[in-house]
Order: C-alpha cells, then structure tokens, then sequence
C-alpha cells in the first residue's frame, strides 16, 4: 500500500499515524515544505520516502510530487493530512489521482455551513434556524422570527475565525458593513452546552470507536473575547446524542475516517441541535485525551483499520481525561511548580501549544485524568484561577 501523508510533521502529535502506518508494511510517502532535517528522527524512520516542496498552497508542486510518487510505486492509495486545513487539498489529489476517499464532489456537503444544516434536517437532526444571507435584509428576516442575539460565520471556514454574535440591530449594521466578502450563514444563537460524539469508523460505515465531549464555552467565545476553556470526555454518552451521532455518520457516509460531530443541548428546550460536522479527528491534542480516557492508542488502530479493517484493542470509558490551557497573556494565582505540587498525580501530559492553534486553544495545556470528575474539576479550576 502507498500513502501519502501530507504535511506529517504537523501538528507534532499527528506523526505517530506515519509511525504506525510504516509498522503496518506501509509505503509511506511524506509530503510538505519543511525541511527534512528538522523532521523527528522517529518520523524520518517511518517514511519510506520524502518530497520537499517550496510551498504546500502550489497545487502544481504537489501534482508533480504525487506523480513522482505514482511512477516511482505504483498507484497511490491513500491521501490524508487529518486536518481541516489541507482537506480541500486532500480532496483535488484524491481526484486527479483516482484515490479512495472524499474527492472534490463529496467536499460541499462536508465544508459549506449551509449544506450541512440541509442534511442534519434530512437526517431528522434539529439544526439552528438559519439563513445564508445574501443581503442585510434576510438578516433582518430572521431576527424578526428568532429573536436576538444571532451568529454569523462564514459558510466555509474553520473553527471560530470571522465569527460575530450579533446582540442587536446595531452589531447587525456593524457587521454588515465590515464583513468579508465571503458568503455568510447567519443563524439563531443556541443557548446551551456543547457536546460532541466523535470516533473512527470501519471500511463499512460502523462506528468502531467513539466518545463525547463537553466545553466549558465556544470557541467562538473563546476567541472574540480571549477567554480560557477546557473540554473533557463524558464516562456516559447520553442516549439522545449517541442517536444523534449515529444517524449524521449513516447520513454523511462516513468511511474510514475519524469523525468530530459538535451539538448544543437547548437549555431551553433540552433538546440535541447539530451545529457542525467534521470528517478529521477533533484539534490539537485531543487524540491524546482520548488515549488516556480509553487506556487505547487511536493512532494505532487508525492504521489497523486503513491496512486490516480491524480496531483491535477493547475499550471502556475508565477515566475523564480533561483538556486545560492557560495563556502567556494573564497572570495566574498559581505558578505550574505550585500545579504539578498539588495535581501531578493526576496530570498525565503537560506541554507548549504549537502557536497556530494558541488562539483558540492558549498557549500551554494540561491534561489531566481521573475516574472523578470533581477531581478533574478542581484541578480545572485550580489551574485557571486568575490573580
């Protein structure tokens, strides 16, 4: 089997996928712009072979690498990177080299906003009330029938970048006369929790892994107004939002691939509203979370699943594993000496944000485990109590 991983480097976690994939007996044909002396010694063993290009956003260097691919082993089997940044890439190579998995005609459906919120409908999953507007007048429209405040994000676009909560008819005015000039979905903001049921199906479509996830607040949140969050696994996922999952991945066809589904629970109605679909594993070192929850190593299995078809390991929800960040740009009552004095019985990795996630994620994390989630709170707490 021939796999190009594109972009294996980065995020620094992501290359244990090559590492497991080469154990497998795979060619692994590495693909990016870093330069191969500043790749990890374990990541230079894993690939079988690496082509250096200038720049990853020329789409003619990278047909070129993949055709040097194709005439030097054969037909290429696989494409990933595993982030939402290259998917589009992912995809264009996928078609042009008649590769399994989402090509170009498979991408409105999962990157445009507005199509997701037509399926997870079609689904029998309750979406936000929406409209992509096309003028300031549907805006107007729709705040006349849901109310205030509304959320306006681009209907392509990543995370929570050019995200706005409209508050009232002045923020919609503001918004309207400076947004970018891509096309926006405009919806009714959901007051509640976000949930999430992520996991890793089979070659058939079956869910051979999956969990949930709660946030302390939104990204969107998060962002605008520079505030921390955490997020940790449930031991329980509740019935409604595993029907819930479940019925987007038969209605997405989703194959092979990670999953990262995100929900609201309406505080007002108590019930599950989709609010995006992701065909990648969710960001940054989520995956390790998951690994410590579950006592299992997903990069492996994702590998056993692309080379054998098999999830090998059995796993139960053993632990809530939460995910902590703090940013360099508040002062805290507790220096990190004085956190791993009091959790680091508890705290199982401890690192640096890569600076491209730092936005959204701050700038230094914890991850912290326990079987008790007051445990795992307090923790939370104490790591992000402000002076």
């Amino acid at each position: 089997m021939n796999h190009v991983y594109l972009s294996p480097h980065f995020p620094p976690n992501y290359h244990y996928f090559c590492v497991h994939l080469r154990r497998l007996g795979v060619n692994v044909l590495g693909l990016a712009d870093e330069p191969y002396d500043w790749l990890r010694p374990d990541l230079k063993e894993a690939l079988t072979e690496y082509y250096r290009v200038e720049d990853m956003h020329s789409y003619d260097q990278l047909l070129r690498a993949c055709g040097y691919f194709t005439h030097r082993y054969g037909k290429i089997d696989r494409i990933d990177s595993h982030t939402e940044y290259w998917m589009e890439t992912e995809a264009r190579l996928r078609t042009d080299f008649n590769v399994e998995g989402p090509k170009l005609h498979d991408l409105s459906l999962i990157k445009r906003k507005s199509a997701m919120k037509t399926a997870f409908q079609q689904a029998g999953v309750a979406a936000p009330r929406g409209v992509l507007a096309e003028s300031i007048d549907d805006v107007w429209r729709l705040a006349a029938e849901v109310g205030y405040p509304l959320v306006a994000k681009p209907d392509v676009g990543v995370g929570a970048a050019n995200t706005f909560k409209l508050h009232g008819p002045e923020d919609v005015q503001r918004f309207w006369a400076g947004k970018p000039a891509v096309p926006y979905l405009v919806e009714e903001f959901i007051h509640g929790p976000i949930f999430t049921f992520d996991g890793l199906t089979d070659k058939a479509g079956n869910p051979v892994f999956y969990t949930s996830m709660t946030y302390s607040q939104g990204i969107m949140e998060t962002v605008n107004e520079d505030r921390h969050i955490y997020y940790y696994n449930l031991r329980e996922i509740p019935g409604d939002l595993e029907e819930a999952g479940r019925r987007l991945l038969k209605a997405f066809g989703v194959r092979e691939r990670f999953f990262h589904f995100e929900f609201f629970r309406s505080e007002r109605t108590g019930q599950i509203v989709a609010l995006e679909l992701n065909l990648r594993p969710p960001g940054g070192p989520t995956l390790d979370l998951f690994n410590y929850a579950h006592d299992i190593d997903l990069y492996w299995e994702w590998a056993n699943i692309v080379v054998n078809n098999r999830f090998v390991e059995s796993f139960s929800r053993k632990y809530h594993c939460c995910f902590v960040s703090r940013k360099h740009n508040k002062n805290y009552v507790h220096s990190h000496d004085q956190i791993l004095a009091a959790f680091g019985y508890c705290i199982v990795h401890h690192q640096a944000m890569p600076a491209v996630f730092a936005l959204a994620m701050g700038d230094y994390y914890y991850l912290v485990r326990s079987p008790d989630l007051d445990e795992v709170m307090a923790a939370a707490r104490f790591i992000q109590e402000l002076a």
